[in-house]
């Protein structure tokens, strides 16, 4: 049972202690035990004393899923720092913005060696939310929006009520930490893993061939992942040539999931439980019930976050929500709700996710959600993944444009053409894609997720 009165650093510090010989993280082939980790721990907090960096210093954390990265995070966490996790492979420009808009004190980096340097940074005038962090005696997290436009927002969190959800019985799960180190998806992951004294798998390698290949070796029950991998894995067909028998469950989020790719994953993996998940970097993620294996509704438990759907829009109260953007107005109601701008479609107790509502193309004032248009292309032979945008126009407001990556080479005027008959026959006109450039290079980015493009 969960006691709201332990802190997860005394939970963790406990699991640290019973567990020594434990496998806690396996990193380029090398597993690390909690007693490992334990030590890691130790010497980081040494390390944050002799620097002089304490509660409520804004601390910037570059680095990834690897054991010293991970101790350094949670002795952060122990000495209640306000925690700027950045990847080590962001650029100068990137982490430069973001320490910017945290107005970080201390700069610290965990290299591919897995060496720390530690930088004092310029001080600036701090943030009024994150003033309001250090009285509370709570550590603090700032995660960043993905930044399409412009600069990205910066969530600023009381981390200690995140992290509640983590103080969990043992239960020694073994899971690929998939999703990113500096978003809640990758850290959700992490701290569910190390709450449960179970062993994270990390790799830099996320290709199909890679997880599969741990997948099998490890035995691993859950893998966590994205809609825009389970496509690319299904069309390399790495999980045929491994014995994934031990796969229970494949929970999947951060961006709308195809129905055709559900379906085929459904079939490719009869064994297998799937999950969508659901979770925002300003909320935290949330307990959801898909309506089936195969069906893209999900329900969101009530008692663990309250919803309401507003002219579409989904809103939501919970615990977990953020203090507030440190860069951008607030997007709570006056009543507390919190606007996720996600368009929903209601079927009684469950719903389903359309999109954002910057998604949302507006042609001759019909209203378009791209994640219907790529569900019936993806059904198209020869297409291997595909990205759906809007490009203005100046009678219909907008067009639909689509990009395009085939499975092999064909002559791309016939395939256009072939490829618009087919929509058109299945879609009103205004839905068919006006534009169709073939692209030859891979559609979804470095998080595994689809790039959309504004034009």
């Amino acid at each position: 049972m969960q006691n709201d009165n332990l802190s997860f650093i005394s939970h963790f510090e406990h699991i640290l202690a019973n567990h020594e010989d434990k496998p806690a993280v396996l990193f380029k082939d090398r597993i690390y035990s909690y007693g490992e980790l334990s030590k890691l721990y130790q010497d980081n907090l040494a390390k944050l004393d002799s620097q002089k960096i304490g509660p409520g210093n804004v601390v910037t954390l570059s680095g990834d899923f690897d054991p010293v990265t991970i101790s350094m995070f949670l002795a952060l966490i122990k000495i209640n720092a306000v925690i700027v996790p950045l990847l080590r492979s962001h650029t100068v420009a990137y982490a430069d913005i973001a320490k910017e808009i945290s107005a970080a004190d201390y700069s610290l980096t965990v290299n591919a060696e897995l060496n720390l340097d530690v930088k004092t940074n310029p001080q600036l005038e701090k943030p009024a939310l994150v003033k309001e962090i250090k009285p509370l005696n709570v550590p603090g997290l700032i995660l960043f929006s993905s930044g399409s436009t412009g600069k990205p927002k910066a969530a600023l969190h009381n981390f200690s009520t995140l992290l509640k959800k983590f103080i969990i019985p043992t239960h020694h799960q073994v899971m690929i930490n998939f999703l990113m180190f500096d978003h809640w998806g990758g850290l959700n992951t992490l701290f569910y893993i190390l709450g449960g004294a179970g062993t994270v798998i990390t790799t830099e390698d996320r290709s199909p061939e890679r997880i599969c290949e741990l997948l099998e070796k490890w035995k691993i029950e859950v893998l966590p992942t994205s809609p825009s991998f389970l496509n690319l894995l299904l069309l390399s067909q790495a999980h045929v040539h491994k014995n994934l028998s031990h796969l229970k469950l494949i929970t999947y989020g951060s961006e709308p999931m195809p129905q055709s790719t559900l379906d085929k994953a459904d079939k490719a993996f009869p064994g297998v439980t799937f999950k969508q998940t659901y979770g925002l970097i300003e909320l935290g993620v949330f307990k959801t019930k898909s309506k089936s294996k195969d069906s893209l509704f999900i329900k969101i438990d009530p008692n663990d976050c309250p919803y309401r759907v507003v002219d579409g829009m989904l809103e939501l109260k919970t615990k977990s929500a953020m203090l507030g953007y440190l860069n951008a107005p607030s997007p709570f109601t006056e009543d507390g709700w919190f606007k996720t701008f996600d368009s929903v479609e209601v079927d009684g107790e469950y719903l389903k996710i359309l999109g954002r509502k910057s998604d949302l193309i507006i042609v001759g004032g019909e209203k378009v959600y791209p994640i219907e248009i790529e569900n019936l292309i993806l059904e198209f032979p020869n297409v291997e993944d595909v990205v759906v945008f809007k490009e203005a126009h100046p009678l219909m407001g907008n067009i639909i444009c689509a990009n395009i990556k085939l499975i092999e080479a064909e002559d791309e005027r016939a395939f256009v053409i072939k490829l618009k008959k087919f929509c058109s026959e299945r879609f009103p006109s205004y839905k068919v894609p006006s534009k169709i450039k073939i692209s030859k290079e891979t559609l979804s980015g470095s998080r595994q997720k689809k790039t959309r493009i504004q034009t």
